[in-house]
């Protein structure tokens, strides 16, 4: 007996992460019976951090998902305001079994209203930004509550991704899926964290990131007065 369609929307916008979705990808597109569709607003194609992505879907063509997958980028800041694209995440989040974000993709599921009082993940820098939605930031690396499973920064897609595989299709099939692509990661460095990395690097980024701040943190404050 065949699998049943297992119908997976991931969300893009401009400014998006590459990695925020496609590592989750990588390893969702292989969950049997699963139909993979990538979505922007007006279909066509996309770039996202010098890679682009063609054959995209618009979100209007879609009339809903089981699984539906928001990652993040520097261009969330600007798709928490935009109330079309707003429109569309609530729409396809309504009926979905699995509302699922990496990064600052969370902060867009808040801005949709879909996190007030719940726990959910997101990039170290900007998890406290959740708060303004109602939300509860959790420092973990992935983060389950309810139908919502979030993620944080980047990589920890593909922890997301093996940690949805497992509700969804056991234990046995996802690390069946981690040996098959090979993810053990042992990373030259334990910086991945600001709890472990070196002191000056760590604030290199951190000023790095500064620079947004101030845009980022007033676009999340605008969309948390609109939920």
């Amino acid at each position: 007996m065949s699998a049943q369609p297992l119908r997976i929307v991931f969300a893009l916008y401009p400014g998006v992460t590459h990695l925020d979705f496609t590592g989750p990808h990588q390893f969702l597109s292989r969950l049997p019976g699963a139909q993979v569709t990538v979505a922007c607003l007006e279909g066509g194609q996309m770039e996202a951090d010098g890679l682009t992505f063609a054959g995209l879907t618009a979100y209007r063509d879609i009339e809903g998902c089981d699984l539906l997958c928001i990652p993040g980028g520097f261009g969330t800041a600007e798709a928490m305001l935009d109330p079309v694209f707003i429109g569309h995440i609530q729409r396809l989040a309504k009926d979905a079994k699995y509302v699922t974000s990496v990064c600052t993709g969370s902060l867009i599921l808040a801005a949709a209203g879909l996190l007030k009082g719940r726990r959910a993940a997101c990039h170290w820098a900007w998890r406290d930004q959740l708060a303004l939605f109602g939300a509860i930031p959790d420092p973990a690396r992935v983060v389950r509550d309810g139908r919502y499973f979030t993620g944080g920064g980047v990589t920890a897609g593909i922890d997301f991704a093996l940690t949805l595989a497992a509700e969804i299709a056991g234990d046995d099939f996802a690390q069946g899926l981690q040996l098959a692509l090979e993810y053990a990661p042992t990373p030259p460095f334990n910086a991945g964290r600001p709890e472990t990395a070196p002191p000056h690097v760590l604030a290199v980024i951190k000023a790095f990131n500064e620079r947004a701040m101030p845009m980022r943190q007033a676009a999340a404050e605008q969309a948390a007065a609109q939920v």
